[in-house]
């Protein structure tokens, strides 16, 4: 689910829509979250349908964990990629804003963190290097990435947080305790990656 101060607006021809905040967003809030009416689909289902649906599906879902497609119910689907986001992944099922973000700007996130099995390109950003979402572009950039969430759990705490009661059970504690400073912030690379593998892609 996005964030209720969010709506869908016309960004330009060559992208289409995108999602932008009708209201001020301050760094370290919710700004999406997994949550039960997003719909999971295994891949012999997509792969039954037919090539519209199936297209469809492939293109505005992302594929988790455990290999399966999920399909936002609301405009989160049409969250635009950036390669300098405004809100930043974590390992917890939802996303942050990573800086601050004004009425009428665009919320955008980093399509790397999302784990896409296929390599495209995307339009340049001033200020950065990458031209390309590619499939292993974890084992790049996830110590920026975990940086960008470090930073803005510094201020989850600090701000008003309207989807925070979605949190699923599983990380409330971990999530707690990362916002207070009592634990360390999982690694993005445990959305890729068994724990025990981590180290290896740390070397």
């Amino acid at each position: 689910m996005m964030h209720p101060s969010t709506e869908l607006r016309f960004v330009n021809e060559e992208i289409g829509v995108g999602v932008f905040a009708t209201e001020f967003i301050p760094k370290g809030t919710i700004v999406w979250i997994l949550d039960d009416l997003d719909i999971i689909l295994d891949d012999e289902y997509v792969e039954s349908l037919d090539e519209f649906r199936k297209e469809t599906i492939y293109k505005y879902s992302y594929e988790d964990n455990d290999g399966k497609y999920v399909l936002c119910w609301d405009h989160a689907r049409y969250m635009n990629h950036s390669f300098d986001p405004n809100c930043i992944d974590t390992a917890y099922e939802f996303e942050l804003a990573a800086r601050d973000i004004y009425p009428g700007e665009e919320l955008t996130c980093d399509y790397g963190t999302m784990g896409y099995d296929e390599d495209f390109t995307c339009v340049p950003k001033e200020g950065t290097s990458r031209t390309r979402v590619m499939e292993n572009d974890y084992l790049t950039c996830y110590v920026e990435w975990d940086e960008m969430a470090r930073e803005a759990f510094k201020y989850f705490n600090k701000v008003e947080q309207p989807l925070k009661h979605l949190i699923c059970k599983e990380f409330v504690d971990k999530v707690n305790a990362v916002a207070c400073g009592h634990e360390p912030l999982d690694s993005i690379l445990t959305i890729f990656v068994e724990d025990s593998e981590q180290d290896e892609f740390k070397e």
